[in-house]
C-alpha cells in the first residue's frame, strides 16, 4: 500500500503505538485525521506530525460514544475529501480476577477495545470501498493469542478484535479493503498505569502489581509503529510486534492448553531480575 498522500484515521492517537503510528506514517506523506479522548496528548501527536508537511485534523471524542462515531465520516471527509486507512488503535485495560472486576468495568473495556472497532468499521468502510486499495487495521493485542489469568476483560476484547478482523478479511477478500490485525508484545505505553483498578485491592497492592507488570513493557513505541506501518505497506494480514511476541505466539500453538505454566515461570523470572 503506497501511503504518500493517502489519509489515515487513527484511533487512540494521544499516546503510545497511536501516536508513533501517526508519526511514521505523516514521515512517508501520509495526511492524517487524529482521534483521542484527551486534547492535550492529541494535540502534541498533531504538532509533531505537522512539522512532516501534512495534513492534520483532530478529534476529540470516546470511541464509546454511538452518535459521536456515526458524525465522525462527515467532520473527517469534510477536511480531507477521502480516506484509505482506518487504524483502529484505542484501547484500555482493566486488571483483577473476573470475580474482582465490577460488571461496569467489564463492559467499559469491551465498548473502548471491542464494540469501537466494530462502529468505526462500520462508519468507514463504504468510504473504503469506494476507493480500493485500502485497508483497515485493528490493533489487537499479545492477550488476543494467550488468555492470562486476571486479563478477563481484556483478553476477551482482543479476541474479539482477532476474530472480527479475520472473519471481516475474508469478506472482503475481492473488494480491495485489507484487513489487518497486529498483536504487539510488550510495547512501553500507558496502558498498565491508566488500567481500571480491580475492586477490593488496596492502593499499595495495584501499585505494586502495576510496577511488576510495567517491566514486561520494553519495546519503545516508535519501534512499534515503524514495525506496523511496515506491515501495512507490504499488505500484511497479521502483524506480530516483537519477539516476545512471536516467541508467545509459538509457544501458544505448540501447547494450547498448558502455555500458561510456562510462560508464567518465565514471567516470574523477568519480574524478579530487576
Amino acid at each position: 500500500m503506497k501511503l504518500k498522500d493517502d489519509v489515515a484515521l487513527i484511533t487512540g492517537a494521544g499516546s503510545g503505538i497511536g501516536r508513533a503510528i501517526a508519526h511514521s506514517l505523516a514521515r512517508r506523506g501520509c495526511h492524517l485525521a487524529l482521534v483521542d479522548i484527551k486534547a492535550e496528548g492529541l494535540a502534541e501527536t498533531a504538532e509533531e506530525a505537522r512539522r512532516s508537511g501534512v495534513t492534520v485534523s483532530t478529534h476529540i471524542l470516546d470511541v464509546s460514544d454511538k452518535e459521536a462515531i456515526k458524525a465522525l465520516p462527515e467532520k473527517v471527509l469534510g477536511v480531507h475529501g477521502d480516506i484509505g486507512l482506518l487504524v483502529n488503535n484505542a484501547g484500555i485495560a482493566a486488571g483483577g480476577t473476573f470475580r474482582q472486576l465490577s460488571e461496569e468495568a467489564f463492559d467499559r473495556v469491551m465498548e473502548v477495545n471491542f464494540h469501537a472497532v466494530v462502529r468505526l468499521t462500520r462508519a468507514f468502510l463504504p468510504h473504503l470501498l469506494e476507493r480500493p486499495p485500502a485497508r483497515i487495521v485493528n490493533i489487537s493485542s499479545l492477550f488476543g493469542l494467550i488468555s492470562p489469568p486476571e486479563q478477563t476483560a481484556y483478553s476477551a476484547s482482543k479476541f474479539a478484535v482477532r476474530g472480527f478482523s479475520n472473519a471481516l478479511r475474508f469478506e472482503l477478500e475481492h473488494t480491495g479493503v485489507g484487513v489487518t490485525v497486529v498483536h504487539p508484545g510488550g510495547v512501553n505505553t500507558n496502558i498498565v498505569r491508566t488500567a481500571i483498578a480491580p475492586d477490593g485491592i488496596s492502593a499499595e497492592e495495584i501499585r505494586k502489581r502495576r510496577k511488576a507488570e510495567q517491566k514486561l513493557l520494553r519495546m519503545p513505541p516508535s519501534q512499534a509503529g515503524e514495525i506496523i506501518v511496515k506491515g501495512i505497506e507490504k499488505g500484511r494480514g497479521r502483524i506480530l510486534v516483537g519477539t516476545d511476541a512471536k516467541v508467545i505466539a509459538l509457544i501458544e500453538r505448540l501447547m494450547p492448553v498448558h502455555y500458561w505454566k510456562l510462560l508464567k515461570v518465565l514471567a516470574d523470572k523477568t519480574k524478579n531480575s530487576k
